[in-house]
């Protein structure tokens, strides 16, 4: 008899705040998303897949340029987990909230070792109601 194993990988849904992108704010190719900490600072929780065109096209309307005091000026991002690569990033306004999937893969510091999947963006939540860094359903995402 034949034993056959199957593999699953759980995802949770979670909110986290849109803080810098790789592209154009008009062509946005994938969103840097991170959470305030119990201090308050924006801490980042990590990137998500390339966006598909109409993702992309949603998101860079509710994109603006980040102002000199963004709290991630001078941070680099990793390409991907345990990559020396860096990102080439563009600051925004981190205001916009992005609904997103993400598995339970997180290194000791909280951040995602896969890229998240963005669900949607959530136009009824503001940064305040977005989980804390460390809390929530997917420890991936905050």
């Amino acid at each position: 008899m034949v034993q056959i194993r199957t593999k699953v990988r759980r995802r949770d849904t979670t909110e986290a705040i849109i803080g810098a992108i790789t592209g154009t704010l008009a062509r946005p190719q994938l969103l840097v998303l991170g959470r305030h900490d119990e201090t308050g600072r924006l801490r980042a929780v990590g990137r998500t897949a390339p966006l598909r065109p109409d993702q992309a096209r949603q998101v860079a309307e509710h994109l603006a340029a980040a102002d000199p005091a963004h709290p991630w000026t001078g941070v680099r991002f990793a390409a991907s987990w345990g990559s020396r690569d860096i990102l080439d990033t563009v600051l925004v306004r981190p205001e916009p909230v992005a609904e997103t999937s993400a598995d339970r893969a997180v290194d000791h510091g909280g951040v995602s070792r896969h890229p998240l999947r963005i669900k949607r963006l959530r136009l009824d939540v503001t940064p305040e109601d977005v989980p804390r860094f460390g809390t929530g359903p997917a420890a991936a995402a905050g």
